[in-house]
């Protein structure tokens, strides 16, 4: 059975043909963030660093901070709190990236203990003069998953060259600032993000099956927005592997491959004596990859999260229930069309290519920026390889660092994609206290400060120092920015509503109409109760006026009368009034009597009139006297 040289770096994951094979090569592409050192001038300019397989990068954002070199536990080997060492920043200041020294244990033990001391970042310095790598997590065992799943801050490697001059500025008492970049760590060519999850269906292989498991749960809801949006495409694969020809009738090539030793996968307990062997794994990895085909073809790509998630919880190898028959259960529930699976995934016994994991192996080997997949689980963005945890904020940022900047569907903006880098002393943006209105805005590219709309009431201004509100409405919102004041249930507010006057203060009142309006002593200014007899007394906003003596004061005149006086014409006033209301009635009447009395003497004589002048087209009249003599 020949197979394609390219398949050749495949053997090198079985580990029961280590030992016969006398080299594995593969080509790896280390995924690099920039990093600008913006102080001293020594050593400012842009550098690459390697973005570690652990903790969450910020993707599509930036972070800057201070590098400190600790003078004690370089290697951040042990906790920094047995040499009571805090890298927690203080309030207002930047954050603290940690430079450490590899060497004597994991680098993902180094940054576990960098972030509980309090550093934000960390700057691993190769010890070595080479290229750049990634730093990839332990293999995992009990100890080592209590910490890698709770790492939340990003790391990178930088060479050893660099590293020493960073050293030496911090030693010579240099300020070392410095900007971590992932803005450009993922490319965004065009509208829709192109993406693909590297998986198993295994899932007895320790802590990474687990953490696997937890993903595809965690991330199917966002997953199928975004695909049923039409904003990404998703693909998954699987790996597999092949027994060379001369192995294809041993034991271990029978148990875990199918088709005659071409598609292969280990021994989920590595133990060929017991429990499920590889071949199975192979088979579930295929009907997986039918579910998605199948359901690709019906135009509802995303029913492959539904079936991966419910085949993990439904079908799990602990309890003995990883078949076909439990698989065509799960597959029945999602009425997928179980004829164009079973046809899609042909014979596993035939001594011949299967199309479907021939694909897969061809596309395990790297093509243009991307490298082989070596690793699972492994996600590629764009053709870029992901670094970092394997966690639903942390992939969905990756995925929206993919878009280009203003894009970005509404996912990508919600609460839980938030950087938090307002609670910091507002994010350095303008902000109203005492409506509580803030420009600062959280995104998962980082703060932005941009004057905010509220209640339909747009602000404008720089959004750093200074938002106004401006348009109609804008005086519901905390006044508008104007002086309001309320006292003994009086409010007056110098806002106006009007394009060109924005405070002003009311009638009454004088002053800039923003933080103060005074009030106007009408009385002693003279402005009201200026007739002799007028008595003038200052109120908060206005004033009030009264007369001496029997006097009543008049304010639409400004004048003082006697009250007599004015009780007579009162007196006066309601006579007439009377009168005129019986003027009015009498001529009413007046009216009506006429008109029917006029209206009665018409019939009777149109009544006597036909009586001696009777005409045949004349209809009988009634004739009023009569009816009342009889």
């Amino acid at each position: 059975m020949k197979q394609p040289k390219q398949k050749q770096l495949l053997l090198c994951f079985l580990p029961w043909l280590l030992l016969s094979l006398p080299f594995c090569e593969a080509r790896f592409v280390v995924e690099k963030n920039s990093l600008s050192v913006t102080s001293p001038e020594s050593i400012k300019g842009t550098h690459d660093s390697a973005i570690g397989n652990f903790g969450i990068p910020q993707y599509g954002g930036s972070m800057a901070g201070t590098v400190v070199y600790p003078k004690e536990n370089q290697k951040s080997c042990k906790e920094f709190s047995d040499f009571s060492i805090s890298f927690k920043s203080q309030p207002g200041a930047l954050p603290t990236f940690l430079l450490v020294d590899r060497g004597d244990c994991f680098f993902a033990l180094m940054v576990w203990n960098a972030q509980k001391a309090g550093a934000s970042a960390v700057l691993v310095a190769d010890n070595v003069d080479e290229p750049l790598i990634t730093m990839d997590t332990p293999e995992e065992d009990v100890s080592s998953a209590k910490y890698i799943e709770n790492i939340t801050i990003p790391s990178a490697l930088v060479t050893k060259g660099f590293g020493e001059k960073l050293k030496k500025a911090i030693s010579g008492g240099d300020m070392v600032n410095l900007n971590l970049d992932w803005r450009e760590a993922v490319p965004h060519p065009d509208d829709r993000v192109e993406y693909e999850l590297w998986t198993n269906s295994n899932d007895e292989c320790g802590v990474k099956c687990d953490m696997l498991m937890e993903f595809v749960k965690d991330f199917k809801g966002a997953a199928q927005i975004l695909e049923k949006g039409g904003f990404t495409q998703f693909r998954p694969h699987y790996i597999t592997w092949y027994c060379p020809h001369a192995f294809t009738l041993s034991r271990q090539c029978k148990s875990q491959c199918i088709n005659k030793g071409r598609y292969c996968a280990p021994d989920p307990e590595q133990d060929f004596s017991s429990g499920y062997d590889g071949k199975d794994v192979v088979v579930e990895n295929l009907r997986q990859l039918c579910v998605y085909k199948v359901a690709n073809e019906t135009g509802n790509p995303w029913v492959w999260w539904d079936y991966v998630t419910d085949f993990q919880i439904r079908c799990p190898m602990k309890e003995k229930k990883y078949n076909k028959e439990c698989a065509d259960s799960v597959i029945k529930s999602l009425g997928i069309d179980s004829r164009k699976l079973d046809k899609c995934m042909g014979d596993p016994d035939a001594d011949m290519d299967n199309p479907v994991l021939k694909e897969e192996q061809d596309a395990q080997v790297g093509k243009g920026t991307r490298g082989d997949v070596t690793i699972l689980p492994t996600l590629v963005v764009n053709n870029r390889q992901y670094r970092g945890k394997l966690e639903r904020s942390a992939v969905l940022k990756a995925l929206c660092s993919g878009f280009e900047e203003t894009t970005e569907p509404a996912i990508c903006l919600s609460t839980d994609m938030e950087s938090n880098e307002c609670l910091d002393n507002n994010g350095g943006c303008w902000q109203d206290k005492s409506a509580n209105i803030t420009a600062c805005k959280d995104t998962f590219r980082g703060r932005v400060c941009e004057c905010p709309r509220v209640d339909g009431v747009q602000f404008k201004g720089d959004g750093y120092s200074h938002c106004e509100p401006s348009g109609p409405g804008r005086c519901t919102i905390n006044n508008g920015g104007c002086w309001h004041e309320e006292r003994d249930g009086h409010a007056f507010s110098a806002c106006v509503d009007k394009d060109s006057v924005k405070c002003e203060c009311p009638p009454g009142f004088k002053g800039d109409g923003i933080k103060k309006c005074e009030d106007i002593n009408e009385c002693k200014e003279k402005k009201a109760c200026q007739c002799p007899e007028c008595r003038c007394k200052n109120t908060w906003g206005s004033y009030e006026c009264s007369c001496s003596g029997d006097l009543l004061y008049m304010r639409d005149h400004d004048t003082c009368i006697s009250k007599t006086g004015a009780q007579v014409r009162s007196a006066w006033a309601a006579v007439w009034l009377i009168m005129l209301s019986l003027g009015l009635a009498a001529a009413g009447a007046y009216l009506v009597y006429k008109y029917r009395l006029r209206r009665y003497m018409d019939s009777e004589i149109r009544a006597i009139m036909a009586q001696y002048m009777p005409l045949d087209s004349q209809p009988e009249v009634p004739n009023h006297v009569n009816d009342e003599r009889a």
